[in-house]
């Protein structure tokens, strides 16, 4: 085990302090709390293009009668928009804040610098609660800051707050492993596991595990033709943490097995936290070797029955699921079972992925029934189904998802071509379901605006906080509340607004491009995410084989460089995904505004390119008005707005500017309390001295940040002192 960082300890005891020094009164150890417990659950890649419960879910939609029924008892908010990518979601969510307040526009990756995560001075959600009492938890994945690039490293989540980690920090899952942990030379299982004889793989075999037990294991034969298959005896032994080897029995296990080997949703690097303590696992753990959304309700469950009745607490449950890569769930999480089907597939397809991501969400519904039931919110009937009486606990129950669905995996009517990553509708409309006591008249849709960044307000308002009052910093939240205990509730937001980019990396860099289909993009953070979205990478460490226009092997920096080599080779040109982009709406118009740098072939050179759209829009189900390219109401290149639109257009855009405007730089400010002063200094010296990398005081100098505290850093805040820096204004 691993103590928290003794350079950190002083953040975390502030906010120690800060959380006691509360008026708010604290119920006795005996006596219950009279303030609501929170269960915060959330979904990754799930848009609501996804969700039946909405009216969506096209042909094909993933069961969840689970979350439907918890639906069905609380509110369905229809209209609900998150940022395009996962950590820009999830810091929404935990902070209140839109990402040019935080500098985390995109999907955290191992090169992104400590000013483009969660900063250790930042008032989060954990942190908040504290000042009612709350304890707080999360379990799965993280995503809001480090391991890399952080002093913290693997004890982020404690020093933002939470009490109690037990999942991934970095958040991602890992490859799959194709060659099922050795048992293959030749990257032979695309989905990590040996299939059944009937798929290619084997029937028998032996199960060896980390600590060279073994089982004898043999895929179970059906009764008859028409019950479910059950699971091939590779994915049995995968699921039990153990690798699989085809048509041999028990003995000496072979010398190529590898227990150390990542293998996406089956074997993961897991950390816990618990008092301060990191505790990082080994892959050999079979803590370590589970289907991680099992880990993650297990996990969940254990703490808050542990939970004494005198103290309220917040549970995150941020399941993985449905984000790539794709493998199948153990076939007993499934909805009916899709045993003899997933067993055949190819992961590394888009039709394999695309029934395997509707599989991996319904087991997620079905983790997220055993959690209700077994902490004892919920009930089953004869028949199987969930019974839930929102009464009947003192808790609401939040559901979200972080960010729109991926391409290859959106449901029609939706848009393939604007999906996770774009600011268009598929890429930011998310699915959120609250239930709880305070609702009135359970069962009601909300059709409103609502941001993600709106759940912390919420969170607040739960709590009976005003995250106005108590957050020194601007906040971009709106009420919640209101639309719970009042059916007749008018919209509280005017508008709706989202922004991606690229996060900050040391001297200007950018992850390298990834080539997907037709079109090129910057979102996947190293070579592997890449391909586990289907793509195929450009960047350094390229393959040449895959169709990448050789360069001696360094690889190209950004898709316009793509472009390039692919038109001095007489290949067509790639869509470049932008590199920048906001949208805003009201309650009938979006404008989305996209800036990307562009090849152009007639100057053999590039240029920063922004475009403007403007839509109409609605969330009418099953068959909304989206923002598709053919309905685009300003002429493309000419400039002029049409004149029964520029009403609308001069005030989207306005609105648009002024919330982009609403952040203005505070160089020297590394602990966000608003002023540039002596404690700017003793915390500079103190990280520069014991870390002297990258950090919240790396501050950014001749237009980049160098990843490193040192002393240039000091001199811009010399250079500032005295400088104040107070809350500035949020537009809803």
């Amino acid at each position: 085990m691993n103590k928290l960082p003794a350079v950190l300890a002083a953040v975390t005891a502030a906010a120690t302090l800060a959380a006691c020094d509360s008026s708010n009164s604290v119920a006795s150890h005996d006596e219950p709390s009279s303030l609501p417990n929170i269960l915060f659950v959330i979904m990754d890649d799930v848009g609501i293009d996804q969700m039946a419960s909405f009216g969506y879910g096209g042909a094909t939609p993933p069961r969840m009668p689970n979350m439907h029924a918890v639906a069905e008892a609380g509110l369905r908010f229809r209209n609900t928009w998150s940022m395009p990518e996962c950590s820009p979601g999830r810091a929404a969510f935990f902070l209140g804040q839109y990402p040019h307040r935080t500098n985390i526009r995109q999907a955290i990756g191992p090169n992104d610098l400590a000013v483009s995560q969660v900063s250790p001075y930042a008032t989060t959600a954990p942190k908040l609660l504290k000042k009612a009492n709350y304890e707080s938890a999360m379990f799965g994945k993280f995503h809001l800051a480090g391991p890399e690039n952080n002093e913290a490293g693997n004890a982020t989540p404690s020093v933002l707050g939470w009490d109690y980690f037990y999942g991934w920090v970095g958040g991602l899952p890992g490859s799959i492993d194709f060659t099922a942990g050795g048992a293959a030379s030749n990257n032979a299982y695309s989905c990590g596991f040996v299939p059944s004889a009937a798929a290619g793989g084997a029937d028998m075999g032996a199960c060896y595990q980390a600590d060279n037990s073994c089982t004898q294991i043999r895929s179970p034969e059906r009764a008859h033709p028409t019950e479910p298959a059950q699971d091939p005896a590779g994915l049995q032994c995968l699921a039990s943490g153990g690798i699989f080897v085809p048509h041999q029995t028990c003995g000496t296990p072979p010398s190529t097995l590898d227990f150390t080997q990542l293998n996406g949703y089956y074997v993961s690097p897991l950390v816990i936290i618990k008092d301060g303590h990191v505790e990082e696992v080994p892959l050999t753990d079979p803590r370590a070797r589970r289907y991680r959304t099992q880990i993650e309700t297990d996990a969940a469950i254990e703490w808050i029955n542990s939970r004494p009745a005198s103290r309220p607490w917040m549970a995150t449950v941020s399941y993985s699921a449905a984000h790539t890569p794709w493998q199948q769930p153990p076939g007993a999480l499934l909805s009916g079972g899709h045993g003899e089907m997933a067993d055949s597939l190819d992961c590394t397809t888009n039709v394999g992925g695309r029934i395997i991501q509707n599989q991996m969400t319904e087991a997620l519904d079905t983790e997220f029934g055993r959690l209700l039931v077994e902490i004892g919110m919920a009930t089953r009937a004869q028949d199987g189904s969930l019974v839930y009486d929102p009464a009947a606990s003192n808790t609401v129950i939040v559901i979200a998802g972080d960010n729109g669905s991926l391409a290859t995996a959106v449901k029609l009517p939706f848009d393939t071509g604007r999906a996770k990553g774009t600011t268009y509708q598929t890429g930011v409309w998310a699915p959120l379901i609250i239930a709880g006591p305070q609702v009135d008249q359970p069962g009601r849709e909300v059709g409103h605006m609502l941001n993600m960044v709106d759940l912390f307000q919420f969170f607040g308002e739960v709590a009976g906080l005003d995250v106005h009052e108590e957050v020194p910093r601007t906040v971009d939240s709106a009420s919640v509340l209101p639309y719970l205990t009042n059916p007749e509730q008018p919209s509280v937001r005017s508008i709706n607004f989202t922004m991606a980019g690229f996060n900050y990396q040391a001297n200007g860099g950018s992850n390298g491009p990834c080539v997907i289909s037709t079109a090129c993009t910057q979102i996947p953070t190293s070579k592997s995410v890449c391909e586990d979205n289907l793509g195929v990478w450009w960047g350094p460490g390229y393959e040449q084989d895959k169709g990448v226009v050789e360069n001696g092997g360094v690889g190209y920096k950004t898709c316009g460089e793509v472009n390039q080599a692919l038109y001095s080779k007489g290949r067509d040109m790639l869509n470049i995904l932008a590199e920048a982009s906001a949208a805003i709406r009201d309650d009938r118009y979006k404008l989305v505004r996209n800036t990307t740098t562009q090849f152009l072939p007639e100057i053999d050179g590039f240029k920063s390119v922004t475009t403007e759209e403007l839509f109409e829009i609605n969330q009418a189900a099953p068959l909304p008005l989206l923002d598709t390219e053919e309905r685009n109401l300003l002429p493309e290149g000419s400039g002029a707005i049409p004149p029964e639109f520029e009403l609308v257009y001069n005030r989207l855009k306005g609105q648009m500017d002024d919330i982009l405007a609403s952040e203005p730089a505070c160089p020297g400010d590394g602990n966000l309390d608003g002023v540039v002063d002596g404690r700017d200094l003793e915390e500079w010296g103190r990280i520069a001295h014991a870390w002297g990398l990258s950090s919240v005081y790396d501050f950014e100098i001749g237009g980049v940040f160098d990843g490193l505290t040192n002393t240039l850093d000091a001199g811009v805040i010399q250079n500032n002192l005295g400088k104040t820096c107070g809350r500035t204004y949020a537009i809803h």
